[in-house]
């Protein structure tokens, strides 16, 4: 098929030699300016995720937050466009976040290194426009999606293995991926966990078979709605496009939602407060939740934190304060008698707590987080730890100015 012959001015043809965008511009809805201004939120920079960042910077986002906990490998060279053999061993983030630069200086970047199930608090997706997933575990998949809903925020997850992948958008008030999970989901998800909840060591699975091919389909895609989404067109809100390599089939799925859901759980009005997680301390939070609610407000936390491992057999306890998560079963083992102690769990501060002199981050939470304050007849306000904005968000935009995507 012939492709139609567009006719421009000398004029023009001169001013679109200095223009980056000027094809784009020629796509009559297109608006620059939006995709400078957008903020968006990348997590996993693996296979996927380099893509993504790939595409975004060849966009023209302006404002990109990368987070990832590993370290490149070799065998990430053959699918993730961004890496070089002497970048083995640096974090994935911060190495991604550097060569986006290099493909589009324009672009803000900054890297997160560290897990986003308990490190990455409430506040950096509040800041994101959009979140995009580039992931390989339903842990992450589902701690991304209970912290988008809460900050009412898109979300676009993608999935890929061997030639074959799925893109799927889950934004309020469609379905979400908590509603789309069947019991071998959650049998699978509870198996990182023993009886008393903590974590079991990673088991030493065979990693998921890819190829570049399908990181740039799913990936495309995945940016494809993005750029729909952050111009307010209509976008796949509540379905998934799955692509089948070995057939070249393509289809799309829609999601029921489940009106039950846990995860449909927004945090409503938010203050931002100019304190950080580790200056501010429990005692002063409830001041604050209580100044604003009343003298019977309470705080509830966005994560249960464990305080103490407790050994039933020889009575003896370890104080440790952290996110449940992150201890895991063989440390919970009593170091005396080696038999396996209960744990000990908070989620609420009503005020009576003999530690409120410790600050937020000193009890496991992270910086940037959004803790719940809740008044004793439901009204409630999100906290937000703003002071912490400049460490995880480096020189990101960074305003309080919101899209209006729904």
């Amino acid at each position: 098929m012939t492709e139609p012959t567009i006719h421009i001015s000398a004029h023009e043809a001169d001013a679109s030699q200095d223009d980056r965008f000027h094809r784009f511009r020629l796509i009559g809805w297109w608006d620059q300016n939006r995709l400078a201004a957008a903020r968006v939120l990348v997590i996993g920079a693996g296979a996927l995720g380099n893509e993504i960042v790939k595409n975004l910077a060849l966009l023209g986002v302006g404002n990109v937050l990368i987070a990832d906990m590993d370290r490149i490998e070799n065998s990430n060279l053959s699918r993730s466009v961004l890496y070089r053999q002497s970048d083995n061993g640096q974090p994935k983030a911060l190495v991604a976040a550097r060569a986006a630069q290099s493909i589009y200086p324009g672009m803000k970047t900054h890297a997160f290194d560290g897990n986003i199930v308990y490190d990455l608090g409430l506040g950096a997706y509040r800041w994101a426009d959009v979140i995009i997933g580039g992931l390989d575990n339903r842990e992450a998949r589902l701690a991304i999606n209970r912290a988008c809903y809460k900050v009412n925020r898109p979300w676009i997850d993608g999935a890929i293995e061997q030639i074959q992948g799925t893109a799927r958008l889950f934004a309020p008030p469609h379905a979400c991926y908590e509603c789309t999970m069947s019991q071998t989901d959650w049998r699978l998800l509870q198996m990182r966990r023993s009886c008393n909840l903590l974590s079991r060591s990673e088991m030493q699975l065979g990693k998921t078979p890819t190829t570049p091919t399908i990181s740039s389909i799913i990936a495309g895609i995945q940016c494809q709605e993005a750029v729909k989404l952050l111009h307010g067109l209509s976008t796949i809100a509540g379905k998934g496009i799955v692509f089948e390599g070995l057939s070249a089939d393509c289809y799309t799925i829609e999601y029921q939602r489940n009106k039950d859901c846990l995860s449909h759980d927004p945090l409503g009005d938010i203050k931002v407060l100019a304190e950080k997680a580790d200056t501010i301390t429990l005692g002063q939070l409830l001041e604050h939740a209580r100044a604003l609610l009343g003298a019977d407000a309470h705080l509830e936390l966005p994560r249960d934190v464990l305080s103490k491992l407790v050994c039933p057999h020889c009575g003896t306890q370890q104080e440790i304060f952290c996110s449940l998560g992150k201890i895991k079963t063989e440390q919970g083992q009593c170091p005396q008698c080696h038999q396996m102690r209960d744990v000990r769990t908070f989620h609420r501060i009503n005020g009576d707590e003999t530690f409120l002199d410790r600050t937020v981050a000193q009890i496991g939470l992270p910086p940037f987080e959004i803790i719940t304050a809740r008044a004793a007849d439901g009204r409630s306000i999100g906290l937000e730890l703003g002071g912490d904005a400049p460490a995880v968000l480096g020189e990101l935009r960074a305003d309080e100015q919101e899209l209006d995507w729904t």
